[in-house]
C-alpha cells in the first residue's frame, strides 16, 4: 500500500545496494543476514562478484572459528546476488546507494534510480556530510529519498543514522528505523544538517587536541595518555586521526566549520594542515602523528617531562581546591611519613577551568611553588599537573614526585585553562547540548550515537551528568572568560538547564 506521497508503507523485503566497495558490501551483507534479498550493482566489471566473494570468505572464516553456524553463512549468501548493471534493481522495496561521497554523481544516481524503480520504492544515500535534501532534489519524487548512513566495518558497528531530507515522507523514515532493528543497528534519528549526529557531535575531540597542541600545552603522545588514562576514551585524539587518515578526519573538520558558516565551536587546526600537505596522514602512509614503524610520536611540540621520580619530596604541602572527596590530600598524606620537615614547599591548586597563572594571582601566592592539577579526571589513576611560566623546575619535580612516590603515574603539562581532560569533556558536552538545544537528534539518540559510533565512555549529556551541568558550565565560562575565544561559549540549553538544577539527560 502508499501514502498520498506514493511512498510504500510495507516490509522491505528485496533491496539493492550500488557500490561494491567496503561500505556497499558491508551494508548488503546486513541486510541479507536479516534475510532480506540483496542485488549488489557495481558497473566496474567484476567488482560486485569480488565484494560477494570476500563476504563469504569472512563468513565461512566466521563458521569456522565457530562464531556462526555454516548454515547460517550459506543462508545469508544466498540472499546476495552481485549484478553489473542498475536495470538489475527493478522490483526492489529499498535501494541504498554507497558511491563516491560527492554531490553530483548521487544526484545523477537518484535522476537514473527513479527511471528504474518502481513508484513505492526508497531511495536511501548513505551520504556521511552531504545534504540529503541536496541529493533528494534531483529527484521528481524527494519524499521517498532519506540519508541512511552506516559506518565502517557496517557489520561490527552497530549503529545507523536516518535523515530526512526537507521533503521525505515520515513513511520512510519508519521503515528505515524498522529495518534497522531488523538487522541489529541502533538507528538514530538526526535532521539534516552538518554532519549529521556523529560527525558533527565528534568534533570537540580532535579540534580541541590540536588546539593544544599547537599552544605547546603537551606533547601528541601526553594528550593521547592522559584522555586514555584519566578520562578512559580507548583511543586518544592523534591515534584516531591516524587510524581514520588526516585526508579523511581534516577534510570533514573545514567541511562542517564552513557548513556552520565558521562557527569558532568547529575551527579546524593549521596544524593538521600542514600535515595532510607534508602527506603525514597515518597509518595508511606508516606516518602521521606517530610513526607506525615504532609507534612513536615523529614530532613533539609540547614540553619535555622532568624525570622527577627521585627528586626530594616537599616538606610542607599545601592542597588548595581539592575534589569533594578529597582525592589530592589523601594522595599527599599518603606520602608524609617520606617528606623531611626542612624540605620546599609545594602548593597544588585544583583547576576548574582556570589556569595556573590565574590562578595564583587571584589566591596572592608565589607561583613558583605553585603547580596545578585537574581534580576531577585521573586522581585515582592517572594525574595531569599543571605548571605555569613562572613554575620552578625544582617545584615541577618535586610535584611529580609525590604523585608518583603515592603510587599514581602524572603527567606535566604546560599552562591550559581546564588542563586537557576538561577542556576536551567541556566542549563534547558543549557541542552535544547544541545538538539537543537545535533538536538535531533527541538525547537518548545522541548519546548511543557517541558511544556506538565514535566508541566514546559515555555520551556527551551522560558525561555532562557524571561531571555535573554547573561545573560544565563554570569550566566554559572561565575558559572564555580567560581566553576571550568565542569557542567556548556556552550553549544556551545547557546554561538555562544548569541554572534551572536539571539534568542534561
Amino acid at each position: 500500500m502508499a501514502d498520498a506521497g506514493g511512498v510504500s508503507r510495507s516490509r522491505i523485503e528485496k533491496a539493492g545496494v550500488v557500490g561494491a566497495g567496503v561500505m556497499g558490501s558491508g551494508i548488503a551483507e546486513v541486510l541479507a543476514a536479516a534475510g532480506v534479498d540483496v542485488v549488489i550493482v557495481d558497473e566496474a566489471r567484476g567488482k560486485a562478484a569480488a565484494a560477494v566473494e570476500q563476504i563469504a570468505s569472512r563468513q565461512r572464516a566466521r563458521a569456522a572459528a565457530g562464531k556462526v553456524s555454516a548454515e547460517t553463512v550459506e543462508k545469508l549468501l544466498a540472499h546476495i546476488e552481485p549484478v553489473e548493471t542498475l536495470d538489475r534493481l527493478a522490483g526492489t522495496d529499498l535501494v541504498v546507494e554507497a558511491i563516491v561521497e560527492r554531490l553530483e554523481p548521487k544526484r545523477q544516481l537518484i535522476e537514473t534510480l527513479e527511471k528504474i524503480v518502481g513508484p513505492n520504492a526508497i531511495i536511501a544515500t548513505n551520504t556521511s556530510s552531504l545534504s540529503v535534501t541536496a541529493i533528494a532534489s534531483a529527484a521528481k519524487r524527494p519524499q521517498r529519498v532519506a540519508g541512511y548512513h552506516f559506518f565502517n566495518p557496517v557489520p561490527a558497528m552497530k549503529l545507523v543514522e536516518v535523515i530526512s531530507g526537507a521533503h521525505t515522507a515520515p513513511e520512510v523514515e519508519h521503515a528505515l528505523v524498522e529495518l534497522a532493528a531488523r538487522f541489529g543497528h541502533r538507528p538514530v534519528i538526526a535532521a539534516d544538517t552538518p554532519g549529521f549526529i556523529v560527525n558533527h557531535a565528534g568534533r570537540a575531540f580532535g579540534t580541541e587536541a590540536l588546539a593544544m597542541l599547537r599552544e605547546g600545552v603537551a606533547s601528541i603522545g601526553d594528550i593521547d595518555t592522559i584522555l586514555r588514562d584519566a578520562a578512559g576514551f580507548r583511543m586518544g585524539p592523534f591515534e584516531l586521526m591516524d587510524l581514520t587518515g588526516l585526508d579523511v578526519s581534516h577534510p570533514v573538520m573545514e567541511s562542517i566549520y564552513n557548513q556552520f558558516y565558521q562557527d569558532p565551536r568547529y575551527r579546524p587546526s593549521v596544524v593538521a594542515a600542514r600535515r595532510v600537505e607534508a602527506g603525514l596522514l597515518g597509518r595508511k602512509t606508516k606516518r602521521g602523528f606517530y610513526d607506525h614503524g615504532d609507534a612513536r610520536p615523529i614530532s613533539s611540540s609540547g614540553p619535555v617531562e622532568p624525570a622527577g621520580a627521585e627528586a626530594a619530596l616537599p616538606g610542607r604541602v599545601t592542597v588548595i581546591a581539592d575534589n569533594e572527596v578529597s582525592g589530592m590530600q589523601e594522595l599527599v598524606d599518603s606520602c608524609a611519613a617520606e617528606r623531611t620537615i626542612d624540605g620546599d614547599h609545594l602548593i597544588l591548586i585544583g583547576l576548574e577551568g582556570e589556569d595556573v597563572a590565574g590562578a595564583a594571582v587571584r589566591l596572592g601566592v608565589p607561583a613558583w611553588l605553585c603547580v596545578g592539577f585537574d581534580p576531577f579526571f585521573g586522581i585515582d589513576r592517572h594525574v595531569t599537573l599543571v605548571a605555569c611560566a613562572a613554575t620552578s623546575d625544582r617545584t615541577r619535580e618535586a610535584a611529580l614526585s609525590l604523585v608518583r612516590r603515592a603510587g599514581r603515574k602524572a603527567t606535566m603539562v604546560e599552562d591550559s585553562c581546564g588542563a586537557v581532560c576538561q577542556r576536551v569533556i567541556a566542549m563534547i558536552v558543549n557541542i552535544g547540548s547544541e545538538i539537543v538545544g537545535q533538536k538535531i537528534a533527541s538525547v537518548p539518540d545522541l548519546d548511543a550515537a557517541v558511544r556506538l559510533g565514535l566508541g566514546h565512555p559515555l555520551g556527551p549529556l551522560e558525561w555532562g551528568d557524571k561531571i555535573g551541568p554547573k561545573r560544565i558550565l563554570r569550566i566554559l565560562d572561565t575558559i572564555y572568560d580567560r581566553t576571550r575565544d568565542p569557542r567556548y561559549r556556552a550553549s544556551l540549553w545547557l546554561r538555562r538547564r544548569a541554572e534551572l538544577g536539571l539534568s542534561l539527560q
